[in-house]
């Protein structure tokens, strides 16, 4: 048995298919599959139902890759392991950020991060929370930024900032009066959202303690688009929220149109969220040390009232 042999047994588990996992290990697929059969014969037992399409684990299967999963992920910590005493932060590191976060947060760090530690070659994708959790879990993912809490037991969550919610009320709405802001003038079906798959959106549900099966009256808008939701609003057709990085680049008659809260304003708890085994925690530490010193700089508030980004049932 060999770590070689565990990996493949774990790609032809997740695309449930040899070419194609062949194609992602960067073997040829009769390698892959002759590997994955000698380990079998080895074992005496069958992992893979190859009679079916696609393919599947068989009972016994399913064990074995819950355990080669903490088997590969423990060999990986040995060259960690190495690089941390040698005082190495380099290598490849995939990091996930959810698309309410990225727009506004990847161009504040990406250019400082890369500079100062440029042995590191830094992936990143936009995903939502639970692709980027499900990533995480299966080794895609070293880390992610995402609203929290998410209260996932083999995931680790560590704070980057606090970002408040801010209100933008254009001049003909009932609000555009209010100098501040509080969750009792909020009416959820008022509120232009964010689509389903948003924790933004849920967080903006949770504020004003509504649940999800929202009325429309004469049409129902959700956008994945900020910029369309402000777009909207100055047509008339409600007001939304938005968060507070997503306010500094408006346009500046647009800033006119924007509310604070009363204090403790609501807010958002931006994490990065990273497994439990804490592999490349030394990538991990320094982009979290690189993002927190920049984003304090941003955000200067202190008051706040966090907002879950769970559904509330």
């Amino acid at each position: 048995m060999t770590i070689t042999q565990l990996q493949y047994v774990l790609a032809v588990a997740e695309h449930k298919n040899f070419t194609l996992a062949a194609e992602k290990c960067f073997v040829t697929q009769p390698t892959l599959s002759m590997q994955v059969q000698k380990l079998e014969d080895e074992l005496d037992v069958l992992i893979f139902d190859r009679s079916k399409k696609p393919i599947t684990i068989t009972e016994v299967g399913k064990k074995i890759v819950a355990q080669a999963k903490n088997i590969v992920a423990e060999a990986e910590r040995i060259k960690d392991i190495v690089d941390q005493d040698k005082g190495y932060i380099g290598g490849d590191y995939t990091l996930g950020i959810i698309p309410t976060v990225m727009p506004t947060l990847l161009p504040m760090f990406l250019n400082a991060f890369i500079k100062k530690y440029p042995k590191v070659n830094l992936i990143i994708k936009e995903q939502s929370t639970q692709t980027m959790i499900k990533n995480i879990l299966d080794g895609h993912l070293d880390a992610g930024i995402a609203a929290t809490p998410l209260e996932i037991e083999f995931i680790k969550e560590r704070p980057l900032y606090y970002e408040p919610f801010v209100g933008y009320v254009p001049k003909n709405h009932r609000l555009a009066s209010e100098e501040l802001l509080s969750t009792d003038h909020l009416d959820v079906n008022d509120i232009l959202l964010l689509q389903d798959g948003h924790c933004f959106r849920e967080g903006v549900i949770n504020l004003c303690q509504a649940t999800q099966n929202l009325r429309g009256e004469h049409f129902k808008i959700e956008s994945g688009s900020f910029e369309t939701l402000v777009s909207l609003a100055d047509e008339g057709m409600g007001m939304t929220l938005l968060p507070y990085l997503n306010t500094l680049h408006l346009e500046e008659d647009k800033k006119t149109n924007l509310k604070s809260f009363k204090k403790p304003s609501p807010a958002r708890e931006i994490s990065l969220i990273y497994h439990k085994s804490e592999l490349k925690i030394q990538i991990t530490d320094a982009l979290r040390e690189v993002i927190s010193s920049i984003v304090r700089g941003a955000i200067a508030f202190q008051d706040v009232k966090i907002i879950s980004p769970l559904a509330k049932n």
